[in-house]
Parts: C-alpha cells; structure tokens; sequence
C-alpha cells in the first residue's frame, strides 16, 4: 500500500478543504490549456466574421446594355455577388473547429474545478467559474451564427446549412459546457469533517478505479488487485475520487472500527451536501456505550 506524501496533513483539522499542491498543480494547469483553447476559437470565429463572410464572387455583366426582347427596351445587366464555395466549405470547417475547441476546453475547466472547486457561499464566483464552458461556447458561436443569417451573398441554401450547423454544434457546446453537479469546497469540507471525526485523522484509501474514497483498506470495493493508496482527502480529490463513500458504516464494522449510532443520519446529511445543498448540519457522531471517540472535537464559539 502506498503512503501519502504529505502525512502531517492527516491530522489537520481545519474548518475548511483546501486542495493538495498535486491538485491546485493540475488545476492550474488544464485551466491554462482551456484559456489557450477558448482563445483560439474566438480568434477562428473573429477571422470567420471579419474575413471569411466578407469573400464574395461576381458574375454576370457589370452595366452592360441588353434588349428585352419582350418589351423592346433596352435594359442594364449588372454583376450579381455571391458567396463562393471555396468560403461556404470553409466556413463550415471553422464552425467544426470551433465546436471541438470550446468541448475540449470545457471538459479541461471541468476536471480543473473538481480539483479546485469554488465556494458556493460566493454566489456568482460560483455559477462563473462552474458554467464559464458553456459562456465561452455562446460567445464563440452566437455572434458567427447571426452574422451568417444577415448575409446577403449567401443563397438561401448556404444559409440554412450553415445557420442549422451552427446552431446544432453551439448547443452541444454549450451543453457540454454546463456542469449540472458542480463540486464545491462546502462539499469536499463536509467529507474531510466526517473522516476525520469517524476516523480521528483526515485519511482515506483509494484504487485507481472507481470515482469515491474509502475509510479504509479492508473492504470489498477496492479488493480489485490495484494498488490501494492511502492519503488525505485532499489527495484522493487529486487523484480523481469526488467524493467520501456513503458505504462507510458497513466498511467501518468490516474493518472492526467503531460504528456511530446515528451512521445513516451522517450518511443522508452528506448525500445532500454532496448533492448541492448548502444549509444542511452535518451531525456530530453518536458513540454507544463504552466506545471511545477516535477524537474529541470540542464546539466552536458562534459566529457574531
């Protein structure tokens, strides 16, 4: 089994989560690689708009006098603009790479916010940084496919390729964008306080399957012949677990550690903090008789 790297943070018994440098490192980094990626389909949609669009070919007479042969009268033929193939086929090329930078840095900033979540006590902190995919897809497309609805070169069959295309590739974008459950550091806090007063240390086992951690090592979900890993809270997020089993009661009695009383009113308080809710008290274990608490934690003052 492997050791964590940082075992002094096992015994912390902060208020607050707080990433481990290997996540904060990892966050930082794909979000640099999502900034670069959103930043290039917006430069591919200002090219489309303020060059591509612009391309236009003439054809017919410029000026030239024809007879109606219908009427007698003399009438003037003049080039007609058209929006030539070369750029329709462009255009649609540019729509398909823009689509595929704005998905691809989405799911980067995703995975950078589970390993560096936002406070969602700071409100629009919070829906920014969680659903900024699907801002940064509406403003690479929304512009372009407005655009390609006013232009007046475009047959109407170039326009409802194009606009339909667009239209398609910016809400699976945005879609794609959206983070329906986003992590939050209330969230990972709520774990870290639950393992560290169930176990008396902020230390978790994990495999490299499977998107949870466990309290310990001696339970069927990680009997999987993978290296178990043993780390804080923090470094399991790092590793790519979201979130504290809710299994941990039956884990603890197979690991022959002291089960709370009210287990199940631990477990149902973190599914709804895991699951978003905010106002929701996550209750002190209760110890039965003759068991001693892994640790004494007293109660903090109240905030004024």
């Amino acid at each position: 089994m492997t050791e964590s790297k940082n075992p002094d943070a096992r015994t912390s018994t902060e208020r607050e989560w707080t990433p481990s440098a290997e996540g904060k490192k990892k966050a930082t980094t794909f979000r640099i690689i999502a900034a670069a990626l959103w930043a290039v389909a917006i430069a591919l949609e200002a090219v489309s708009i303020f060059w591509l669009l612009r391309q236009r070919e003439w054809v017919g007479e410029d000026g030239t006098l024809k007879r109606d042969p219908e009427t007698g009268l003399l009438v003037t033929e003049n080039a007609t603009a058209i929006f030539p193939q070369w750029a329709f086929i462009t255009l649609l090329v540019a729509l398909v790479i823009i689509a595929a930078l704005a998905i691809t840095g989405s799911v980067l900033w995703k995975k950078a916010n589970r390993l560096d979540p936002a406070k969602k006590s700071e409100t629009v902190r919070f829906f920014v940084q969680n659903q900024l995919g699907a801002i940064i897809s509406i403003v690479a497309f929304l512009p372009l496919i407005i655009l390609i609805f006013l232009n007046k070169d475009m047959d109407k069959g170039q326009k409802t390729t194009a606009g339909i295309v667009g239209i398609v590739l910016a809400a699976l974008a945005a879609y794609i964008g959206i983070d329906f459950a986003p992590a939050s550091v209330e969230q990972y806090t709520a774990d870290q306080s639950a393992v560290i007063q169930l176990l008396g240390q902020d230390e978790v086992v994990w495999v490299a399957g499977g998107s949870v951690y466990h309290v310990c090592e001696d339970v069927s979900d990680i009997q999987t012949g993978s290296e178990k890993v043993t780390g804080t809270t923090a470094e399991a997020v790092a590793a790519g677990k979201e979130r504290l089993t809710l299994k941990f009661a039956s884990e603890l009695k197979a690991c022959g550690l002291p089960v709370p009383e009210n287990a199940s009113e631990i477990a149902g308080a973190l599914r709804l903090i895991q699951n978003g809710e905010t106002d929701t008290l996550l209750p002190e274990p209760v110890w039965g008789e003759g068991v001693t608490p892994p640790i004494e934690i007293a109660e903090a003052a109240p905030v004024e």
